[in-house]
């Protein structure tokens, strides 16, 4: 059957398919735009399928702000090439306003079958990873801020007083995060898991210094103790010393803050996204 090409272009401008995908599509289905496209959309679906196992190193971080919330989520895909490409970028703008529109908390269906098109045509696995809605309370103002490289985001609240210098306090808290990507927020969010991992990662450490082999085991708990407390000092955020003024921690910072503004201030909701991570 003799395929107009105009009839292809048709089709490749509706699916996003190649032109000979386009082509063998319209002569498997004599010519019938509606059924091909039909026919596109089932072997794209089934490629997306096949591709759902390859990593996903690549992507991007959105953060757009709405009234009282704030929608953040992490869109992958396999490339750089590809997460550089309008049509990921404007998608991801599309799927950060759709979660604020419909307050969504967790990456959804919706999420998924908007990426769909754009996977079969790129030919790429590409995934929604994570998704967070947060509400500001009030008297309380947020810091925003993504990274040049898009692959990074963080999210910062504080409580208590919507003076200018709280505002830039949570500004360069966001800054701070993304320069220094602590694991922990708070020394309560560390798993008792990685802190038996640390413990044993230790012990094998100080049991191989000949200088400890004679000291009484009260001396090498109080040194395993010490290395414990400095190591959550360095992997939690609040207690790593401030990316503007590393004399003093972030709760420190904080609290001086408070004391500027003559109000008790204290954090609210911070999220930190760190592409993979």
């Amino acid at each position: 059957m003799d395929i107009k090409a105009s009839d292809i272009k048709a089709l490749r401008e509706t699916t996003g398919a190649g032109m000979m995908d386009c082509k063998k599509a319209l002569q498997d289905t004599d010519g019938d735009i509606e059924k091909a496209t039909k026919l596109l959309k089932e072997k794209g679906l089934a490629a997306v399928a096949k591709r759902a196992d390859r990593a996903t190193a690549e992507g991007r971080v959105y953060i757009r702000r709405q009234g009282s919330k704030i929608a953040m989520i992490e869109l992958v895909c396999e490339t750089d090439f590809v997460s550089k490409n309008d049509e990921f970028i404007a998608l991801g703008e599309k799927l950060v306003e759709v979660t604020l529109e419909k307050g969504y908390t967790k990456v959804e269906k919706e999420h998924a079958d908007m990426l769909t098109l754009l996977a079969t045509k790129v030919r790429e696995n590409m995934s929604v990873r994570r998704v967070c809605l947060i509400d500001i309370p009030e008297n309380a103002v947020v810091g925003t801020y993504v990274h040049s490289d898009f692959k990074t985001g963080a999210v910062c609240i504080v409580k208590g007083s919507t003076d200018p210098k709280v505002q830039e306090f949570a500004n360069d808290c966001c800054l701070h995060m993304a320069a220094f990507t602590p694991s922990y927020i708070t020394q309560k969010d560390v798993p008792q898991s990685y802190i038996d991992e640390q413990m044993e990662i230790f012990t094998k450490q100080l049991e191989q210094d000949p200088k400890m082999a004679s000291k009484p085991q009260n001396v090498k708990d109080g040194v395993l103790k010490g290395k414990l407390t400095k190591h959550l000092e360095e992997v939690c955020f609040v207690d790593q010393m401030f990316v503007k003024d590393d004399k003093m921690s972030v709760n420190a910072k904080l609290a001086q803050i408070g004391k500027e503004v003559s109000a008790p201030v204290e954090f609210g909701q911070i999220v930190l996204y760190v592409l993979g991570k």
